[in-house]
């Protein structure tokens, strides 16, 4: 599962952060990573410098083998809380794909 962070110019892309959020990723999709080929990440501040109540925002997409991509958004008040909520969106996005193939192989 190849992992790929992406961010706008207001969201400084350091490689501290970079590993922190792969290793994040890859702890909490770790049981799917059969299935997904590629995770890109797409970071931005939707307000640029100003102050603003949840203007980050994370899309994470997901590529299934065999299937279209899925994406879901997340915005948040910090870098890491999108991302995290991102992760948690797209697990159960997952969860429910892939079940469902599952069920259809049955």
């Amino acid at each position: 599962m190849k992992i790929q962070i992406n961010t706008d110019k207001t969201i400084s892309g350091s490689e501290n952060q970079e590993d922190y959020f792969t290793s994040l990723i890859t702890e909490k999709l770790n049981r799917f990573q059969s299935h997904i080929s590629r995770i890109e990440v797409h970071l931005s501040d939707e307000n640029e410098k100003k102050e603003g109540h949840d203007d980050i925002q994370c899309i994470l997409e997901a590529r299934i083998e065999g299937r279209d991509p899925i994406a879901v958004t997340c915005e948040a008040d910090t870098v890491k809380n999108a991302v995290s909520g991102a992760i948690d969106k797209v697990k159960i996005s997952l969860e429910t794909i892939l079940g469902r193939m599952k069920n259809r192989e049955r």
